[in-house]
């Protein structure tokens, strides 16, 4: 069976030099990193989780590895496979940053374990809020399919339904994004109403709107 997503040299350069990284990092961090380190923070950049340094020196190369591996997979499982080809450099954007968002994650934890007293309750709101902001401008381009994108009853039923939602949530995304990033500025008390907010409107707003332009579609 053909690759639907025609994996190249130029396309897996930066995915497997990410993981060679963490394979690399995970050796330099099982040897150096103490017993119990912090695994997460709240929305006040405080400790609220601990771990094993061993085990998270581990769990970390092995998760972007699957996850690397399950991009390889989705479009052979997916009925639509033959649309990847349409929007085969997007699905390798996708694949990039979502690998370097987990690996820079990775190495934060790391280096926090080891005594770097990094600003997470900064870092990771930014990163988050930057990775929805190139996800916001690819998310038109994504063709219909059964894995990737903003997938309701209604943009599964129509390519017209699909792509206005996907440009819409487009906009929708990179807005959330600026907005994640400016969150980390307000003030304690307005992280996580303002966060929840957020989510809920990019959440039902593009739900709404699919379901909307479906109902718009069906008059016609």
């Amino acid at each position: 069976m053909a690759n639907p997503i025609k994996p190249t040299i130029k396309t897996e350069f930066i995915p497997l030099l990410l993981i060679i990284l963490a394979l690399a990092s995970g050796v330099f961090f099982y040897n150096n990193l103490p017993e119990r380190i912090a695994t997460h923070w709240n929305f006040a950049g405080e400790i609220d989780g601990w771990g094993s340094g061993k085990t998270q020196a581990i769990i970390f190369p092995l998760l972007i590895i699957g996850i690397y591996l399950l991009f390889l997979l989705i479009p052979y499982l997916d009925p639509k496979k033959e649309r990847y080809e349409q929007f085969n450099k997007v699905y390798h954007i996708f694949k990039g940053i979502i690998l370097a968002l987990m690996a820079v994650i990775y190495f934060i934890v790391g280096l926090n374990g080891l005594g770097y007293n990094l600003p997470v309750g900064a870092i990771i709101p930014g990163l988050i809020g930057l990775l929805f902001i190139i996800l916001g401008n690819y998310l038109g381009k994504i063709k219909m399919n059964w894995f990737m994108g903003i997938r309701t009853p209604w943009t599964l039923s129509s390519e017209e339904v699909w792509n206005k939602t996907h440009r819409f949530g487009g906009k929708m995304f990179i807005l959330a994004g600026f907005l994640m990033i400016a969150e980390i500025f307000l003030p304690l008390s307005w992280k996580l109403p303002v966060f929840i907010i957020m989510m809920a409107v990019l959440l039902l707003g593009t739900v709404g709107y699919s379901y909307f332009v479906y109902l718009q579609e069906k008059k016609k």
